[in-house]
């Protein structure tokens, strides 16, 4: 599949089947997440993919964005710590935030690559999912992606008109 194959296929998925996902394909995931540009080169990213059916389910009982029973969820967190020691004031406010996003898009780029699912959500109890993940303190969640096989058909996507979003140069009024 070409880039822009994968550009116009990927969608957020909300209904998936109960197949489970192999562990081969979850570490090319995460190998295509550790592929995207980091600010300053920081890659303070961690993955946690959640295979365990228990967890899923608890972790999805404290995430209202979360739909369609995946049969596993990625939480893609930044260490703190880490970014405190290996970036600056800057980074760790805003590039870990910005690594985690690209981090995530390449990952479900790769994911439509492969037959795969997914769904970026921010909507979840960020106190119950850390404890749930037993996360250190100085880690912090920037997002989770519920991740399977698509079951039916997704939503169209509504793309706003490109001559609403689209500007070369400098803000200009309509005349």
């Amino acid at each position: 599949m070409t880039i822009s194959e994968a550009l116009e296929k990927r969608r957020s998925i909300r209904n998936f089947s109960s197949k489970p996902v192999s562990e081969e394909l979850l570490l090319e995931l995460a190998r295509a997440g550790r592929l995207a540009p980091s600010a300053s080169n920081l890659q303070a990213w961690q993955f946690f993919f959640l295979t365990d059916p228990e967890l899923v389910k608890k972790v999805d009982l404290f995430s209202p964005g979360l739909s369609g029973h995946p049969p596993v969820i990625l939480a893609i967190c930044s260490d703190m710590g880490y970014a405190a020691v290996h970036g600056s004031p800057n980074s760790e406010r805003y590039g870990c935030i910005m690594d985690a996003a690209m981090a995530a898009e390449n990952i479900m780029l790769k994911a439509a690559d492969l037959g795969l699912g997914t769904c970026a959500i921010k909507s979840y109890n960020d106190a119950a999912v850390r404890k749930l993940l037993k996360l250190p303190e100085d880690y912090r969640i920037e997002l989770l992606i519920s991740l399977g096989y698509p079951e039916g058909e997704p939503r169209p996507r509504r793309l706003r008109p490109m001559e609403e979003i689209l500007h070369f140069n400098a803000w200009q009024e309509e005349v």
